[in-house]
């Protein structure tokens, strides 16, 4: 079992940058795929990025290309999401997940593991 905790997020303005970091409990880590998700007031959950167990693989949503960035230290049980650019549209609560499958699943229903989030709040 993998336990997650977010944290990083903050109120920032249009063109700022913030790190999320999440932190995961469990010797297991190194074996997971890790994603971001993130959830605005009457929105679905969506995908945000992923990354493989290994760091070799990544995957972004098409909204966030080229402006975030995702990556993980094993040796710190730790996944992070490096957000430049920030636009006031990117406000939402931020959750970062754990899935056993090899490849990165864009579907939150897919996941195993959820933080408790992180609100990212962008001011115009």
């Amino acid at each position: 079992q993998v336990q997650l905790v977010e944290s990083g997020g903050g109120l920032v303005q249009a063109g700022a940058s913030l790190r999320l970091s999440c932190s995961a409990s469990g010797r297991t880590f190194s074996t997971y795929t890790m994603g971001w998700f993130r959830q605005a007031p009457g929105k679905e959950r969506e995908f945000v990025a992923g990354i493989n167990w290994s760091g070799s693989r990544t995957s972004y949503a098409d909204s966030v290309k080229g402006r975030f960035t995702i990556s993980r230290d094993n040796a710190k049980n730790t996944v992070y999401l490096q957000m430049n650019s920030l636009k006031y549209e990117d406000t939402a609560v931020y959750y970062c997940a754990a899935d056993q499958a090899l490849l990165i699943i864009s579907s939150f229903r897919e996941y195993d593991y959820w933080g408790q989030g992180t609100q990212v709040t962008v001011s115009s």
